[in-house]
């Protein structure tokens, strides 16, 4: 069976996987670029970008995982955009412009779900009101038999957790200190104990974390 993923998630000192005050302006609300200051030197972020060049150190090494193999993505509504409630409107396609980065059926959880959403570049957004289950059932169906990637925020990725659905976990450890936002392990206690567990640390100094099913 296909495996489910979470790769590139940063989380601060303190666990936060996000700020607070999310909005389009700032889609990671306080705490800015600062979780994800490793990822932007990369040349997979700067391949992402259309540009050349970037590092090839640790911090891409990890980095460039994140596509390999993936058949479908899950995220948050939160990670899909700002509003909040019913869909004002249609209008707004997510964070990432014409041609989003992902590339496959992307499934997005939301208790409003709304049309279907066709992209440049293979990527389709489906909105679904489902438990972590039926939305895995759902993208596994799209995947072709490839991974599933959870994408995130913190609530979806901890969701899944919770229901014992994840086989690999890269978490980034940013040694930063938001104090305030939604962190990642509440209500987690003993995760650990699922996985083997390797940790490796960069010159930019993050620590990357990985979490592989037993």
């Amino acid at each position: 069976m296909s495996l489910v993923r979470v790769h590139n998630f940063s989380v601060s000192l303190d666990g936060y996987g996000t700020g607070e005050g999310q909005s389009l302006e700032a889609p990671f609300g306080h705490a800015g670029d600062r979780l994800h200051r490793w990822f932007f030197h990369t040349r997979t972020f700067r391949r992402m970008q259309g540009k050349e060049g970037g590092d090839t150190g640790v911090d891409d090494a990890m980095a460039r995982a994140w596509g390999d193999g993936i058949g479908a993505e899950i995220m948050g509504r939160n990670k899909f955009g700002p509003q909040r409630g019913p869909w004002e409107n249609h209008d707004w396609n997510g964070w990432w412009g014409p041609d989003p980065v992902f590339h496959t059926p992307v499934f997005v959880l939301t208790h409003h779900p709304r049309p279907s959403v066709e992209m440049a570049g293979g990527t389709t957004f489906h909105f679904v009101d489902a438990s972590p289950e039926e939305a895995l059932r759902q993208a596994r169906a799209a995947a072709g038999g490839l991974d599933v990637r959870i994408g995130g925020g913190p609530h979806t990725v901890r969701a899944f957790l919770a229901a014992d659905l994840v086989d690999h976990l890269h978490v980034v450890v940013v040694p930063i200190v938001l104090g305030r936002g939604e962190r990642l392990w509440d209500g987690l206690e003993g995760v650990e104990e699922r996985f083997r567990t390797e940790a490796v640390t960069s010159p930019s100094g993050v620590t990357h974390v990985t979490f592989t099913r037993a």
